[in-house]
């Protein structure tokens, strides 16, 4: 079984002004330097064997932090795990993205759901596969871990009352082609059992 804490970027100001940052190399806040070492704080009591992390700058700086503190070698960038291209929605907040797409479908240039999904998957197991037994943090983005959450549950989480914080950790597990979710957001998921309906049943 090989070992995965998916840990989202610290904050940035993009973040902070609920700007689209995507693909977008923004870089962390103050604010987001200290969430990076209260997540590296978390994680000082685990055994991990690398840092490994999205090639853009908020997620790099992250896991520069993390790796000190975890006193292991610097963080080895995946590209495969660079956040979604949000194309030409890139740095508008909500509202004008709303104002200038509002068939949010038709947004030139934006990665869909199904290609970031395949994509991040991919990644994540070729690491996994080529790191069998050890433990390892992996630094990202709030679209890359929803994704996922999304594949390892069959689509049941994250729930829409369920967000994905600067500098949360996310446990998955991958053995014998499987990838499973054990902690979202620090909650083991059999306290955060799959709420199915029973016309799902």
């Amino acid at each position: 079984m090989t070992h995965l804490a998916l840990v989202r970027h610290g904050q940035t100001d993009w973040n902070l002004a609920k700007r689209i940052q995507g693909s977008t190399d923004i870089p962390l806040n103050d604010t987001g330097r200290a969430e990076a070492r209260a997540t590296a704080a978390e994680l000082v009591g685990h055994h991990f064997d690398a840092v490994l992390t999205s090639p853009l700058g908020r997620a790099r700086e992250t896991a520069g932090i993390i790796a000190a503190a975890l006193d292991l070698p610097g963080p080895i960038a995946v590209a495969g795990l660079v956040e979604r291209n949000y194309g030409e929605a890139e740095g508008l907040d909500y509202e004008e993205l709303h104002s200038r797409f509002p068939e949010h479908t038709l947004v030139p240039g934006r990665e869909s759901h199904r290609q970031v999904q395949e994509r991040v998957h991919a990644a994540l197991i070729e690491v996994a596969e080529r790191r069998p037994g050890q433990s390892l943090v992996v630094v990202c983005h709030g679209g890359v871990i929803s994704s996922l959450v999304r594949f390892a549950t069959d689509g049941a989480r994250p729930r829409s009352d369920e967000r994905i914080p600067n500098g949360s950790v996310h446990w998955f597990g991958y053995a014998d082609g499987e990838l499973t979710l054990d902690r979202f957001n620090g909650e083991p998921v059999t306290q955060l059992a799959l709420q199915v309906t029973p016309e799902a049943q």
